[in-house]
């Protein structure tokens, strides 16, 4: 029994299985063919598209250089995003009902009852070689639908409502309100501002700038691009007037008070001038697009970057780097050599020990960051070099891209008498004379450029676990402090006092990775005067298992910093330094003679 019932359901699966591929496959209907209102209408091939509100003037735009051009009731750049809004609109508008002609004939007054005797619009959509014209006639009752009629197409259409806010009512509503054209970027500029005038090129093969008019001199290319964006970005508030006779310096616009041009090659993109305030809104100006006689109001802010003296224009940073140096030569009272060893590591040339890759990094981004606080003297004669110091400069800093190779030279510095608020300095490729903070001078030669602050920060490396014990001297007195196993602690003979075992190993823990803040001093021959190391400070001795000893002396407090100076021995030479300030704090917990102790 059950086995004729599993029969009969594995049929009747069987024939709906059936059933369901021959209709899916012949029986279901087709899907409705939608048929757009224009066929064969795209709106990339448009060329030209006119609009004729009622009652009011025909609004026309023609495609010309890639872009939208006004042609009545006045020739000026049209929006672009506006007219191909339109087009587009066009090309993806679907009748949702077709009345035949019978249909309309039907109507007694067809004309007059669908608003073709009068319509609303009428459009004219021209492509490459054939033209289409549309009549928008009357809302439907519902007011979200209209009847379209297409000239030479019998009967009308019924469409969605919502592409007439597309559809122009003005010119004003098509013109263009930018202050330039949509061009990409420029490779020169000209700016006239009152009576000057400056030109800027810029360079093909790096893109940065360079002023060639009234000066030779390298350009700010961060003021130009910005002021270029500004300009871009600004927009017409208001057009004044378009008659080509009106009285252009009434509005200081002949001659302008601010002209600017953007070109490319041997081709001017485009120009804008500004004029005078708008009396009744300070923060607006009047302006005219170049080409056009239109004169319209703008923010003032679009033209900000354009207004500013010759010197604003320049670039303010002394050094631009092509490449990261491969050595750098620093001459003064310790002349001296930083090379660069494989990928990142650097060393002192004819020192035995390692440069510290973190200090010479921090060379270079201050060289890179150096700002020009003064634009000293741009003519300067040979002879007037000894007036800033720079006959004989007290230090030069050169950067080469290649080790050792002179004529790979990427930058060179030289700087001269050092004043109350400025440094004065020259590069040795330009005849010009600057001027640097005296701070950043400061901050370039510390120590007078010596060459020992270069050195490797680090001092020594050892674990806790090698540790044998500790001898803390301070004041007259000595404190022994004996490891006897992990966070195992234990005073020596004779040294009495509290100790906290894991905070002392913690401390110890750190003391084995001993890195200096920064050096002071070499060779030191004043330590108590100079460096404040007096005996009677504290002195801490590490004695390992092996036998070595290390030992750092502690100097004058920094309070400022929290930290203190001190110094090692290191190659047999004694180096001042300042104490790394986060271990100073566990020094002072942990390994002192507090003053009061027996």
């Amino acid at each position: 029994m059950k086995s004729k019932s599993t029969a009969i359901w594995f049929v009747l699966a069987a024939a709906l299985a059936a059933f369901i591929w021959v209709y899916q496959t012949w029986l279901r209907p087709a899907a409705p063919v939608v048929v757009p209102l224009l066929p064969g209408f795209h709106a990339a091939s448009v060329t030209a598209l006119a609009v004729s509100p009622a009652g009011r003037m025909e609004i026309s735009a023609i495609r010309t250089n890639g872009g939208w051009q006004l042609q009545s009731p006045l020739v000026y750049p049209a929006q672009a995003a506006a007219v191909e809004a339109l087009a587009g609109a066009l090309e993806k508008l679907v009748p949702a009902t077709r009345l035949t002609a019978g249909k309309i004939r039907a109507h007694k007054n067809a004309d007059a009852e669908f608003g073709f005797d009068n319509p609303q619009f009428r459009l004219l959509v021209k492509t490459d070689g054939q033209q289409r014209q549309l009549l928008v006639g009357r809302l439907t009752a519902p007011g979200d639908q209209v009847y379209i009629r297409v000239v030479g197409v019998d009967g009308a259409f019924v469409t969605d409502a919502a592409w007439l806010a597309l559809l122009p009512h003005s010119a004003g509503d098509w013109r263009d309100t930018a202050l330039i054209d949509g061009a990409g970027e420029c490779n020169w500029i000209v700016i006239t501002n009152g009576s000057k005038a400056m030109e800027f090129r810029r360079n093909a093969t790096n893109q940065s700038w360079r002023m060639i008019r009234p000066l030779q001199a390298r350009a700010d290319g961060v003021r130009l691009a910005t002021a270029f964006q500004q300009l871009r970005a600004g927009r017409v508030t208001k057009f004044v007037t378009d008659d080509p006779r009106a009285d252009l310096a009434g509005y200081g616009l002949q001659p302008a008070d601010l002209s600017v041009w953007l070109g490319r090659g041997t081709n001017m993109d485009a120009s804008v001038e500004a004029g005078k305030s708008v009396p009744e809104n300070p923060a607006q100006v009047y302006a005219r697009r170049g080409g056009w006689n239109a004169v319209v109001t703008a923010g003032k802010d679009a033209f900000a970057g354009w207004r500013g003296t010759l010197n604003e224009y320049r670039d303010p940073h002394l050094l631009n780097l092509a490449g990261p140096p491969a050595e750098i030569e620093v001459q003064g009272k310790d002349s001296f050599t930083l090379r660069r060893q494989g990928s990142n590591d650097w060393i002192v040339v004819g020192e035995k020990f390692p440069a510290d890759t973190d200090n010479v990094q921090q060379l270079v981004k201050l060289l890179t960051s150096l700002h020009i606080s003064e634009f000293v003297k741009d003519a300067p004669t040979p002879a007037s070099y000894a007036d800033y110091g720079l006959t004989n400069p007290a230090h030069e800093i050169t950067l080469l891209g290649k080790a050792g190779d002179t004529n790979s030279v990427l930058a060179q510095l030289m700087f001269g008498t050092v004043e109350t608020n400025r440094v004065f300095v020259k590069r040795a490729d330009e005849d010009f004379v600057y001027a640097i903070t005296p701070s950043d001078y400061k901050n370039l030669f510390p120590f007078d450029a010596a060459a020992w602050f270069y050195r490797d920060r680090h001092i020594w490396s050892f674990s806790e676990t090698n540790v044998a014990q500790i001898t803390l001297r301070q004041s007259g007195k000595t404190r022994v402090l004996i490891r006897t196993g992990e966070n195992k602690w234990s005073l020596g003979t004779g040294s009495q006092g509290i100790i906290n075992p894991p905070a002392l190993e913690e401390a110890i823990h750190r003391l084995g990775d001993l890195n200096a803040y920064n050096w002071v001093g070499r060779n030191i021959v004043d330590p108590v005067k100079t460096y404040g190391l007096d005996p009677s400070n504290l002195s801490i001795t590490v004695e390992l298992k092996t036998g070595e000893k290390l030992s750092v002396d502690f100097g004058a407090e920094l309070p400022a910093s929290h930290t203190a100076l001190a110094a090692v021995t290191l190659d047999g030479e004694r180096w001042a330094f300042i104490f790394p300030p986060v271990l100073y704090q566990f020094v002072t917990q942990y390994l002192t003679i507090p003053p009061n102790a027996p």
